[in-house]
């Protein structure tokens, strides 16, 4: 399966890696159109109606948004650990992708929707207010100065973010990049937030680490775990 290409949008890297192996490409097969969700791209919305939230779970269960989740790991995490809310992920990097899906047939949960593309065309299509949580875990850092403007921490993104969160909502980021740090202290507090967190270098207590953090604390890269709230 193919993530489609969407020419308006020019603000990543490659979404493919290293040749998928013959268990991950019988996920996407089987796994990812059950899983996704429908009416965000614009083939199937173009006139970019609002999802129906009751919709991807039958219900009025929590929502929370997991923005690039990588290999997976905290998605299925917290799906396990939180049966009672529904997860939506969003990841563009295929290889990425086809990972979630094996950890999440091994966690065998239910409560997870995926959107394998960019989340800017998820967030045009969310009603206001209908997430509970976000995450954003380390994201790409994009180091150039002159790629700054594709960080996730940008107006761009943080508008439509701080839309469709309800007033209330945690926002939680988590990067390894001091830079990173930095804009995400000076962005996020003016498009609508406020910094809860008392201690960056400590993890949430229902945290699990996830590849990227890893590689992070064995290159010598120290984590930031930074909170906020929806006003």
């Amino acid at each position: 399966m193919q993530i489609p290409d969407t020419p308006h949008r020019n603000f990543h890297g490659r979404r493919h890696g290293k040749a998928l192996k013959p268990n991950q490409r019988l996920w996407l097969e089987e796994d990812l159109p059950r899983l996704s969700v429908p009416g965000v791209s614009r083939a199937d919305n173009p006139g970019r109606a609002p999802l129906d939230p009751r919709a991807l779970f039958g219900d009025d269960r929590p929502l929370w948004l997991e923005v690039g989740f990588g290999g997976g790991e905290h998605l299925a995490h917290q799906a396990r650990a939180n049966p009672g809310v529904g997860l939506i992920g969003v990841e563009i990097f295929l290889n990425g992708v086809a990972m979630a899906l094996g950890k999440l047939r091994a966690a065998e949960v239910d409560n997870v929707r995926l959107h394998p593309g960019d989340v800017r065309d998820l967030m045009e299509v969310l009603p206001e207010g209908c997430l509970a949580r976000a995450f954003l875990l380390y994201p790409d850092p994009w180091p150039k100065a002159r790629h700054h403007r594709r960080r996730f921490v940008t107006p761009e993104y943080l508008g439509p973010l701080a839309r469709a969160l309800a007033p209330g909502a945690e926002f939680r980021v988590a990067t390894d990049i001091p830079d990173y740090v930095r804009q995400t202290l000076e962005e996020v507090p003016p498009a609508g937030f406020d910094r809860v967190d008392t201690d960056v270098h400590t993890a949430w207590p229902d945290w699990r680490p996830t590849r990227y953090e890893a590689k992070a604390l064995r290159e010598g890269r120290a984590p930031h775990y930074l909170s906020f709230r929806r006003r």
